[in-house]
């Protein structure tokens, strides 16, 4: 995983610098896994070039400001990142964390890749490295008053699995960096250190995202939804150990891919909130793991 910039030093003593599920990065060098304003339905904005507008920027990671196809602008808006991001800690292979107070800030940025606004968590609404590599929060702030302070909405998670193939861009608000590739397949298991991740996402070479880039969006070209979360790449060749996953087919065949990195799908995420973006993991098709 891409380390959180501050627990990259720490992963240095255990694991070497790299990418811990794309932690978050280095206090002093962030290195990561990887590292409408209207009473109206949110609707989905139009389609622009991608740009940094509706990222953030955590102490040690990336992340964005997002909302689910059916979020209303009244609803609290959501950040979403990585599991080994939390401020909590790396999240153990079966924990899965939900609502838990949080007051984490988080720096917005605009088009480009100024920061705006300072955002703050009222709690983690959800948080797991667990199947996947996804924290959640849920801000003291509704999407409309972002809107109506900043400029600012929220990107749109896409409710559909992501194609082999897709031009994309991954957007890190901690280094205001945009890497540029493609969707080059999906992994049956990712394996990384004590952690094992479903259906990844693997980027074409291109993609050579670094510490800090952890929770960045994965964003379709085409479309301007977010498809993924940017959280580690194989750093050194190694097998299956921290900062150097592996893949694992169906068979139990093992494969290593030195320099290349990852994400986790998104779309999941979509069935497990409701109304007032609810987190209910008992609603119709959420598979999230439970507590």
């Amino acid at each position: 995983m891409r380390k959180p910039l501050v627990a990259a030093l720490f992963a240095l003593v255990i694991a070497g610098a790299g990418a811990a599920p794309a932690v978050a990065a280095p206090a002093t060098q962030p290195k990561s896994v990887t590292a409408p304003a209207s009473a109206e339905s949110a609707a989905a904005p139009a389609v622009q070039a991608v740009d940094f507008a509706g990222t953030v920027a955590l102490s040690n990671c990336s992340g964005s400001l997002v909302r689910m196809p059916a979020s209303e602008a009244d609803d609290p808006a959501l950040v979403l990142s990585n599991g080994h991001c939390l401020e909590t800690g790396m999240p153990t292979a079966g924990q899965v964390i939900v609502d838990r107070a949080s007051t984490r800030t988080f720096g917005l940025l605009n088009s480009a890749g100024t920061r705006v606004a300072t955002l703050r968590a009222g709690k983690i609404a959800y948080g797991t490295m667990t199947d996947t590599d996804v924290s959640i929060y849920q801000l003291t702030s509704t999407y409309a008053q972002i809107q109506s302070s900043y400029g600012i909405s929220a990107l749109t998670l896409d409710a559909a699995h992501p194609t082999a193939g897709t031009a994309i861009k991954v957007v890190s608000g901690y280094w205001k960096r945009i890497y540029t590739c493609n969707v080059d397949g999906f992994v049956y298991r990712l394996k990384e250190g004590g952690w094992t991740w479903k259906d990844s996402v693997r980027y074409t070479s291109a993609c050579d995202t670094i510490g800090g880039t952890s929770g960045s969006p994965v964003i379709d070209n085409a479309t301007g939804k977010v498809v993924a979360v940017n959280n580690t790449g194989n750093e050194d060749g190694a097998s299956c150990t921290v900062n150097n996953p592996c893949e694992v087919d169906a068979s139990g065949n093992i494969t290593v891919r030195q320099g290349i990195n990852y994400a986790q799908e998104t779309y999941q995420i979509v069935p497990c909130f409701g109304l007032d973006n609810k987190l209910d993991l008992t609603r119709a098709g959420c598979t999230l793991p439970r507590p």
